[in-house]
């Protein structure tokens, strides 16, 4: 089997975001199985909101780091952002309650009870992996299956909005500051913000098909990592048609249209690290078809103009 680039030398936490339906949790989950079954402790933890990794991997998971018994040394946690948010309000509001006026409790459960808090709340919870020795030190290889594009550029926007907000004072803060403890959050959020942006310590692999409107969108996540200091190296084309596949017209025209997407690829596409995994016959749900989705030859595409 010949290594993938996006294994070789692999840093401690690996990233693996693209829009939905790429197969970035095929490929996670994957790379899981293989790095524990190469002797690694392996954490894989899932951020996307739709999370359907204890199904690829066959076992029930949930809110709390769950091992896998089939795979020595692979433990899995689905972060549940409902959850974590209902956490984090209650962490917040619980130690007030019967302390404050019934209105200033209404007011911060008011502005507790948006998206951004349910952002956060995720944000809080994988950052305690990123950022606290005790939790991520025992094991070699932290994996994150993120949610699609747009959720996860805004989960990782949350440190420098989240920094702002301290250092500025943006927003009314007098009951929310000292009550939520935001000044430790800020030196765990700063210690995740210089993980994420650190390629000794992080690897961002975007995940995509070998289609054009794929292309184009993973090039704008590209972009926008690359505008808030996290860049992204390896670029992981998923479910390409192999020539195994045969000669019939349809094979063929398949075959041609994804070479031709690669071939006119989005110039910072193609100076990236590129693996491509062939498309399997089997559904990847399973150990048996997850060790198989990693092992083909596929060769890297020629960049545009190679």
């Amino acid at each position: 089997m010949i290594m993938k680039s996006f294994l070789d030398d692999p840093p401690r936490f690996l990233f693996f975001t693209g829009k939905g339906g790429v197969g970035k949790t095929s490929v996670a989950c994957a790379t899981a199985v293989l790095l524990a079954e190469s002797g690694k402790r392996v954490l894989l933890v899932s951020t996307d909101p739709a999370s359907n990794v204890g199904q690829v991997l066959g076992v029930s998971i949930g809110n709390a780091i769950t091992m896998i018994p089939a795979v020595s040394g692979l433990s899995a946690l689905e972060i549940d952002p409902e959850q974590a948010a209902d956490a984090y309000r209650e962490r917040i509001i619980g130690p007030v309650r019967g302390l404050l006026p019934d209105r200033e409790i209404a007011s911060i459960t008011e502005q507790l009870s948006g998206s951004c808090t349910t952002e956060i709340a995720s944000f809080n919870e994988f950052t305690a992996l990123l950022a606290d020795e005790a939790v991520f030190g025992q094991y070699d290889h932290v994996l994150f299956d993120t949610a699609p594009t747009g959720h996860t550029i805004r989960l990782l926007q949350l440190p420098g909005s989240w920094t702002d907000f301290l250092n500025e004072g943006k927003g009314d803060g007098s009951c929310l500051g000292p009550l939520a403890g935001l000044d430790k959050q800020r030196a765990i959020y700063s210690q995740a913000v210089a993980a994420l942006k650190d390629p000794a310590q992080t690897r961002m692999v975007l995940v995509t098909r070998a289609q054009a409107s794929a292309l184009a969108e993973v090039a704008r996540t590209k972009n926008e990592l690359d505008q808030i200091g996290i860049h992204a190296t390896h670029l992981i084309v998923n479910g390409v048609l192999p020539e195994a596949a045969g000669r019939e017209e349809l094979a063929v025209a398949v075959r041609a249209r994804e070479s031709a997407a690669l071939a006119e690829m989005p110039t910072a596409l193609a100076a990236m690290q590129i693996d491509v995994i062939e498309l399997k016959a089997a559904n990847m749900v399973g150990l048996a078809a997850l060790r198989l989705l990693l092992n083909d030859e596929a060769a890297v595409p020629e960049s545009p103009g190679g």
